[in-house]
């Protein structure tokens, strides 16, 4: 399994509503696109201070292999919610850190 964690740097004046239309698309690619497992969006709610590097927000998703991850970053609809991710972030790329685990079956 793949983890793909995704995490960013809104800048101030994003609204909340913005905020949850992003999510709502990667959310919406679930049924469409084979082998994306599952989505889950959240802030940091970590207690040790100031570790998120302000980097607050985010979402992880879960795939069942590369495979599955790679078809999801060549998808046109993730490739359009990325470019609104890019523009909502502090400093566009430069606010958003993305990073891959995987994971090994037990």
């Amino acid at each position: 399994m793949i983890r793909h964690c995704v995490f960013i740097r809104f800048r101030p004046e994003v609204s909340t509503e913005a905020k949850l239309e992003i999510y709502s698309e990667i959310r919406s690619l679930m049924p469409r696109l084979d082998g994306l497992l599952a989505v889950h969006v959240g802030d940091n709610v970590s207690p040790e201070h100031g570790m998120d590097k302000g980097y607050s927000e985010g979402f992880i998703v879960d795939f069942r292999d590369a495979a599955a991850r790679d078809l999801y970053l060549e998808d046109p609809e993730h490739r359009q919610t990325g470019g609104k991710i890019v523009a909502a972030a502090i400093g566009g790329i430069d606010g958003i850190f993305v990073y891959d685990i995987e994971i090994a079956g037990d």
